[in-house]
């Protein structure tokens, strides 16, 4: 696939080289240049682009403003933050954006989010259309960010204002609080446990009670239940459990 994109950066030196190793990918066919979010506007008013490459930190309307404007087109290209910062991350994944990179940008790192940004673009075909992908999060993983699904998340721990995502094999530490994810990922099926704990509802395999009070098992791990949100829990699980009786 032949890719046209779009690079923004407010600075010139940036956006240079961020233009030049596209140009340098065999996949990109195109590159258009802007040096600001209104400046994008205009090209992407007359041109239609598989990917926007964007800075998140610019004057005036700002790369994570953009992107959100960009997700309300018909068409939304692919988005890739290009920033030298982590803390847009936790607003990032919530615009289910398609990769994180940070500078200084590296061509091999700029060549996985172009086959990323490939893999993402609907191929032609009489077919219904499938549904959107599901939502990832930037995560640190030996100095590179990757994209985490938010689907191998089985729980959540808080740690100050950061919250810890624990999968099956590992965990990440990512610049969030629990109460935003626990706000964003309720339709999801997480639930609150206690002040320090998200767990996926469908993976608790049971609710015992012990010495100390209530504790949920996910994976083999017990993780404690407050006084608080017992009650709701146990609605929840009951709830969940007729609902699979009744299927």
């Amino acid at each position: 696939m032949s890719l046209v994109v779009l690079a923004v950066d407010d600075e010139p030196p940036a956006l240079d080289e961020l233009a030049y190793l596209l140009n340098a990918d065999g996949r990109v066919a195109h590159v258009h240049r802007a040096g600001d979010a209104t400046e994008a506007l205009r090209v992407l008013r007359d041109t239609e682009v598989d990917a926007v490459f964007l800075d998140i930190r610019m004057p005036g309307l700002d790369g994570m403003e953009l992107a959100r404007i960009l997700r309300r087109f018909a068409r939304p290209p692919a988005i890739v933050f290009v920033t030298a910062y982590d803390d847009g991350a936790v607003d990032a994944f919530d615009l289910g954006v398609t990769d994180y990179v940070r500078k200084p940008v590296r061509a091999e790192r700029l060549g996985e989010s172009l086959r990323r940004v490939a893999g993402s673009r609907p191929v032609p075909t009489t077919a219904p259309a499938q549904p959107a992908d599901e939502p990832t999060i930037p995560v640190e993983l030996a100095g590179t960010t990757r994209m985490l699904p938010r689907s191998s998340v089985r729980w959540v721990e808080a740690q100050g204002d950061y919250a810890r995502l624990h999968t099956s094999d590992a965990s990440h530490l990512v610049r969030v609080s629990l109460a935003t994810l626990a706000e964003r990922w309720a339709d999801a099926g997480f639930v609150r446990i206690h002040r320090s704990y998200l767990v996926q509802i469908r993976l608790i395999a049971e609710l015992r009670l012990t010495g100390s009070g209530y504790v949920v098992s996910v994976d083999g791990i017990e993780l404690p239940v407050s006084r608080r949100h017992t009650r709701e829990l146990k609605d929840r699980l009951i709830r969940a459990a007729k609902h699979d009786w009744t299927r």
